[in-house]
């Protein structure tokens, strides 16, 4: 924890007086997550932050550190789509800090499924609702709240995965995460005369632990076709115009500055964070 700690940054006051719940908030592996790092930037930027993870010991790791640097936030355990698991977790951001000013949607996954001969229902429906169900049901119950103290602001994680093939099979994680995408745009739309606003934030490669996690056993790499985590990586970040993969700050910054009052005219729109990747051609 100590390394992780020597990384986080200095605040500048960007959400000071705000609370903002960030769910999918701590790491499957020593790191830094895109959650983990927008819950911890969220926290120095002055605002109060419900971590949310479906492990708590995980949510406890991210709380831990933004208490250590001086920040506010609370740990909970949920099921980002169980129904009552989110819903209690919006009662409990009211109850401890008494608003919601920024919700920040951090869960997903890409299963087993990746092409038509190996998709199963069972993998696409979960995915599916990891993917979008997590988003529409926290939204769902997140708004009314801000609708009512005037406003707030949703960030959803997307992926270009959901706007681009990547050369990789991955039907089921892409279907998701275009979901999401029409998703948010139809609810920014539905509440943009409420003071609510709502975008997307499409990370591109990012080196995360997420990426390194095993799928049912099985190591992610091998489900895109190479032999090893290294050889993987090499791959990702040879297509990558920046010349490296992205981090968890990467992601974090972008999100703050959609959670923030400085993109108080932004809204119903995607944000790519990606080293230049979906602006590239294939070529001949």
């Amino acid at each position: 924890m100590a390394e992780d700690i020597a990384q986080v940054p200095k605040g500048r006051g960007r959400l000071d007086g705000k609370v903002a719940v960030v769910i999918g908030g701590g790491s499957v592996l020593p790191g830094w997550g895109n959650g983990k790092a927008a819950a911890v930037l969220y926290a120095v930027e002055g605002a109060k932050v419900l971590v949310v993870d479906n492990r708590e010991i995980a949510a406890q790791e991210t709380v831990d550190i933004i208490a250590s640097v001086g920040g506010t936030a609370k740990a909970i355990a949920a099921n980002a789509v169980d129904e009552a698991d989110v819903a209690r977790t919006i009662k409990t951001c009211m109850d401890a800090f008494g608003r919601i000013d920024v919700l920040h949607n951090n869960v997903g996954g890409q299963g087993t499924g990746r092409s038509l001969d190996n998709i199963t229902l069972d993998d696409w429906n979960e995915m599916m609702g990891l993917n979008v169900t997590s988003a529409m049901l926290s939204c769902r119950a997140a708004v009314p709240h801000m609708i009512a103290q005037g406003g707030g602001a949703i960030v959803n994680v997307s992926s270009i995965g959901g706007i681009r093939h990547l050369n990789a099979p991955m039907a089921v994680y892409a279907a998701g995460k275009s979901a999401l995408i029409g998703f948010t745009q139809n609810i920014a739309l539905q509440n943009a005369g409420k003071g609510v606003r709502a975008n997307c934030i499409l990370p591109g490669y990012i080196d995360t632990p997420f990426t390194r996690r095993p799928v049912k056993g099985k190591a992610n790499y091998l489900y895109k076709g190479f032999n090893t985590a290294q050889e993987y990586a090499d791959a990702r970040t040879s297509v990558i115009p920046i010349g490296r993969m992205g981090t968890g700050w990467d992601v974090a910054y972008a999100s703050l500055f959609l959670a923030s009052d400085e993109a108080a005219y932004v809204t119903g729109t995607t944000l790519v964070v990606d080293g230049g990747v979906t602006a590239t051609c294939p070529g001949v």
